[in-house]
């Protein structure tokens, strides 16, 4: 299993517009991709305009594929330019990769 961290920087005052987006669309596209989103976190300190998620893919592969099949999914294109006509929600999207560790049972 390969977990996906992924980190937010939103726009200034485009919080309330991410989640809703996550919230009313997207957690479902991503589970019709494949992909499944099994934690997520806004920033303790509001003001950083932060989100985290984690995402679980079976392998690396499998995550570029499913990815590209939600970026190219007209759905998901549509969704985008109706929720970013007023400007984009993210700033700067990060990813971190991590595997599980023998010695510590995640749950």
């Amino acid at each position: 299993m390969i977990y996906e961290l992924r980190v937010y920087d939103v726009n200034p005052g485009k919080m309330k517009a991410i989640q809703e987006r996550f919230d009313n669309h997207v957690i479902a596209l991503f589970a019709k991709h494949g992909m499944r989103i099994t934690q997520f976190w806004a920033d303790l300190e509001e003001e950083k305009n932060r989100l985290y998620y984690i995402v679980e893919h079976d392998s690396l592969t499998l995550r570029n594929e499913n990815y590209e099949r939600f970026r190219n999914d007209p759905v998901w294109i549509e969704l985008r330019r109706v929720t970013e006509q007023n400007g984009p929600l993210v700033l700067k999207q990060e990813s971190f990769f991590m595997q599980d560790v023998a010695f510590f049972a995640n749950k």
